[in-house]
């Protein structure tokens, strides 16, 4: 069978793929915190028709011979690039301007221990920050898990109310008396209490890792961390609870209340990239084309 043929499969098998990770992209136009999806190729194994010859007796040298083999998948990237900031005008949308994740987890309790809530690794990224209150003033995402970060300790008959940031990890709660509550950038939630003091429900933690493009997506506006993606970095300010950075601190970004974060997709990008695939898999289907008709003549040369 002619080498073309299967050259021309590989690409066909290859911009099918692009054509998804575009579909994917351009369905998540409008989905908050999404990040689109890249495709790159390389080329398959050349075949050696002849090798290389050194220059010799009055001779010059003469190069390879190689016929190529097609192509093959190369990568499939999460680009995490900022997307834009849409004002909302809702205290509890929380977009980040710059590096950083929400972490948000079920089960969690206040403890010493980021990596695990009641002994179990419950834990997942997010850049969508449309938060909300339940029932018992917890801050949690769309699906009800539980945004975490250094709660406040609640004021008790012998405790007075304190502004202070709790150390203790877990969920962040606003009591459902409270008049009214707003975010900083710096994470601090802030609310005012039936008395009408002042006071901290706790900080909106960060994570950050040494390579974004290796977390790996979980759906929901999901993301966990892989081995290439490593484990949270660690912040050397702190002690205690390295794993986490405070908002707007140590190349961490910041938190912009009322806002959210877009998609990064561009349509205009995506709609090209879809063109240049499109044309890309009806040039390999040419070739198959060809090859068959290359075919049907040698077969037509016995009658």
């Amino acid at each position: 069978m002619l080498r073309s043929m299967y050259s021309g499969i590989s690409g066909m098998k290859n911009f099918q793929v692009k054509l998804d990770v575009i579909g994917n992209n351009i369905a998540n136009v409008n989905t908050y915190g999404f990040k689109k999806g890249r495709t790159t190729f390389k080329d398959l194994v050349s075949q050696q028709i002849s090798g290389a010859s050194a220059p010799a007796a009055g001779r010059g040298g003469v190069n390879a011979k190689q016929v190529g083999l097609g192509s093959q998948l190369a990568s499939i990237d999460t680009v995490h690039t900022q997307g834009s900031l849409q004002n909302t005008n809702r205290p509890l949308d929380l977009g980040i301007s710059g590096d950083g994740y929400f972490i948000v987890g079920t089960g969690a309790t206040n403890g010493t221990q980021p990596y695990t809530f009641n002994g179990t690794p419950e834990m997942n990224f997010t850049r969508a920050g449309n938060f909300y209150l339940d029932q018992q003033g917890n801050l949690v995402n769309s699906d009800g898990m539980l945004l975490i970060g250094l709660p406040s300790t609640a004021p008790t008959a012998t405790t007075p109310p304190t502004n202070s940031i709790g150390t203790g990890f877990g969920k962040i709660v606003i009591p459902t008396d409270a008049k009214s509550f707003s975010v900083g950038s710096d994470g601090v939630v802030s609310y005012v209490d039936a008395k009408g003091a002042l006071l901290n429900a706790g900080q909106i933690m960060m994570a950050k890792f040494p390579n974004n493009e290796g977390l790996e997506k979980v759906g929901s506006n999901l993301f966990k961390n892989t081995v290439n993606s490593g484990a949270m970095d660690k912040d050397k300010t702190r002690t205690g609870y390295e794993d986490m950075y405070a908002p707007g601190s140590d190349g961490a970004g910041t938190i912009v209340a009322g806002t959210l974060e877009m998609s990064n997709v561009d349509l205009s990008e995506e709609f090209t990239e879809m063109i240049v695939a499109q044309r890309g898999f009806q040039a390999n289907t040419r070739i198959i084309t060809t090859s068959d008709e290359i075919l049907q003549e040698l077969v037509n040369l016995k009658r």
